[in-house]
């Protein structure tokens, strides 16, 4: 079973390989937004929402939404750090993507799904989860209310 609202983010620790960052920690998101993306180069639909999560990392990057892409292996070939930093480059991959060869991300996310999206407020409590072929079409709206509330905390 996936996390549970206001589940306080888990740790990022224990990643093999990060691309287009250095390992993230969640002190490095401290008082940040965050969306955590899982996906797999074995899934087609993950593949297919990579533009869209560059367009959410441009578009909401002045509000301060981190987004950090965990790849989870589904199958022995997807484990090819070669092969997911090719699909990276491929679907020019902007936001920092970290690889989960061994799913220490993804068990403490409790996580079965690709995609699966979790949203964390500025707290780093879990705002919204989403999952599967439509979840994009989901999230984005989530995104925009919790950045919403966060400029409201600020100017409170």
């Amino acid at each position: 079973m996936p996390l549970r609202m206001d589940t306080p983010l888990p740790s990022l620790e224990g990643g093999t390989d990060w691309f287009n960052s250095k390992p993230i920690t969640n002190e490095d998101l401290k008082g940040k937004p965050v969306l955590i993306h899982f996906w797999s180069i074995s899934c087609g639909i993950c593949k297919e929402s990579l533009p869209e999560i560059n367009t959410w990392s441009e578009t909401f990057k002045k509000d301060g939404l981190q987004i950090i892409s965990v790849h989870m292996p589904r199958q022995e070939s997807d484990t090819k750090v070669e092969s997911v930093k090719e699909a990276i480059d491929e679907w020019e991959v902007v936001q920092p993507c970290v690889v989960d060869n061994w799913h220490e991300i993804t068990n403490r996310f409790e996580n079965k799904f690709v995609p699966a999206y979790y949203v964390f407020d500025q707290e780093h409590k879990l705002r919204h989860f989403q999952a599967g072929e439509k979840a994009i079409k989901m999230v984005e709206p989530v995104i925009e209310r919790v950045l919403k509330a966060q400029t409201e905390t600020v100017a409170d």
